[in-house]
């Protein structure tokens, strides 16, 4: 996807006062300790809304970030807030972190306040959770494990003809969902990722039957270079990133690093931004950084063969070039591309980047047109010399190629000499009509398709498969979800 939000309802800063007229108690059990405690308190109130505050403290291990979520029983919907990022689906509100406070050490509080409308009766929340965790209830004593048994952990995977298969040769198609955030919350200084990360939310993207989760990563970040935060930069994205793909694995997922925003100025046809920083998609990778980004992940990761390279989120020459020829070109071979300002590095150079460190993982390369248009990838194929290279594909309800005419006429031929799969499906209408359409296309030929995303923004501003963070899905991602579990029961 082109643009993801960067945020959620428009924040207010304030500081506010918090003397509650409703306050919704703790009541535990006496001398248990709940894992978490929300406080909720009512601290003004008028004939059509109502300013209200939560607080809350974290009472287990310290987390880097954190969203607390809560339900309104009577139609309640909150308009603003601040010092969260808060959002609402249906009856549910979610208050995520904001960069400057997403720590809460063993013991510590936090809070945050908020304005919303109303009409009669406003009842104060009963149940909260933060990250997934109920609140203001007694700890189990006996917790399940967080990890899964071994036999759970991620599959290597290699190519075999046109399919991917684990270390036994068994066929393994990919279904999942995309989990964004890395690619813009650093660039944007507020944070790593949009929402937690931890093995709760890890686990609620399993708990869909998903097998895969695709991870969009900024080369800035990565690479940690000067106009970055260092906080959210170099070593500490690293280990943030290291941190989630050892998570995805443990729940036997396998995870996809996906490069999407990339280094170099564009201002023509479609740009997305004019700012020469990772901010916004380009229509290519730049050769400045991006042959080094790939050198440090595929190094990262070369040990580990259940991780999966997506080499370009959603190349787009074709859009400052005046030829589909030269359009191809360029994807594959790079230098001076025309309508492209800066030096390009093709799909070429960043196979050979990622082969020169010796990683043997599978790579993924995305066609023109957005990743929509795999027209002649067969002719532009990079040449892969571990034979680990697979054709990526995406589509929305609004793309050009997106009937089963077109997928017939230009995915079938692919799909018959190299893997296939669909980086991103999705639709802009927070309904799931096109994705059921285009799930069925593929599982009838057995290939592999992601979901687009797995965050709490607006389905119809970007696709959105839930609404909070415990998996809780939207109308649209009721679709991904049923179907998944339908076919992985």
């Amino acid at each position: 996807m082109r643009h993801p939000p960067r945020s959620g309802l428009l924040l207010v800063a304030a500081a506010v006062a918090l003397v509650g007229t409703a306050v919704a108690p703790v009541v535990t059990a006496q001398g248990a300790t709940p894992a978490c405690s929300v406080e909720y308190s009512v601290t003004s109130q008028w004939d059509t809304g109502f300013q209200g505050a939560v607080r809350i403290t974290n009472n287990t291990a310290a987390v880097s970030s954190w969203s607390v979520s809560f339900d309104f029983a009577n139609g309640q919907k909150v308009s603003q807030g601040w010092n969260a990022k808060w959002s609402q689906s249906g009856t549910t509100v979610t208050a995520a972190n904001e960069s400057y406070n997403g720590s809460l050490a063993t013991g510590a509080s936090v809070s945050a306040g908020f304005l919303a409308s109303r009409s009669g009766t406003n009842a104060v929340p009963t149940s909260f959770k933060l990250n997934g965790t109920t609140c203001n209830v007694d700890s189990d004593p006996s917790p399940t494990p967080t990890e899964p048994p071994a036999s759970s952990t991620a599959p290597a995977l290699h190519v075999s003809g046109n399919k991917l298969v684990d270390a036994d040769g068994r066929n393994r198609r990919l279904l999942g969902v995309n989990r964004s955030g890395g690619e813009f919350m650093c660039v944007q200084g507020r944070g790593i990722w949009d929402g937690p990360v931890d093995d709760a939310a890890i686990k609620a993207i399993a708990d869909w039957k998903a097998n895969a989760v695709r991870i969009p990563l900024n080369e800035e970040c990565w690479l940690g270079l000067s106009n970055i935060k260092p906080e959210y930069a170099g070593a500490n994205y690293t280990a943030a990133v290291k941190d989630v793909v050892a998570k995805a694995e443990a729940h036997g997922m396998t995870p996809i690093l996906d490069l999407h925003w990339t280094y170099g100025q564009y201002t023509g046809n479609s740009a997305g931004c004019s700012d020469v920083h990772a901010t916004c998609q380009k229509p290519m990778p730049d050769m400045q950084y991006t042959p080094s980004f790939w050198s440090s992940v595929a190094s990262t990761f070369k040990a580990d063969p259940a991780v999966v390279f997506d080499l370009f989120n959603e190349p787009y020459p074709d859009r400052a070039t005046s030829t589909t020829t030269q359009a191809w070109q360029c994807w594959k071979d790079g230098g001076t591309c025309p309508g492209i300002g800066y030096q390009v590095a093709g799909m070429q150079d960043l196979v050979d980047a990622v082969r020169g460190t010796g990683a043997k993982n599978v790579v993924m390369a995305g066609g023109l047109a957005y990743s929509n248009d795999l027209g002649q990838w067969l002719t532009y194929k990079p040449t892969d010399p571990t034979g680990n290279l697979v054709a990526a594909y995406h589509v929305y309800n609004f793309n050009t190629c997106a009937n089963e005419s077109c997928w017939n006429s230009t995915l079938a031929p692919v799909a018959a000499q190299v893997p296939l799969l669909a980086g991103e499906i999705g639709e802009n209408t927070c309904s799931h009509s096109f994705v059921d359409q285009v799930m069925k296309w593929f599982d009838d030929r057995g290939l592999s398709y992601l979901g687009w995303t797995w965050n709490t923004w607006d389905c119809s501003s970007g696709p959105s498969l839930i609404s909070n963070y415990d998996g809780t899905p939207t109308s649209y991602g009721t679709g991904l979800r049923d179907h998944l579990r339908a076919i992985n029961p």
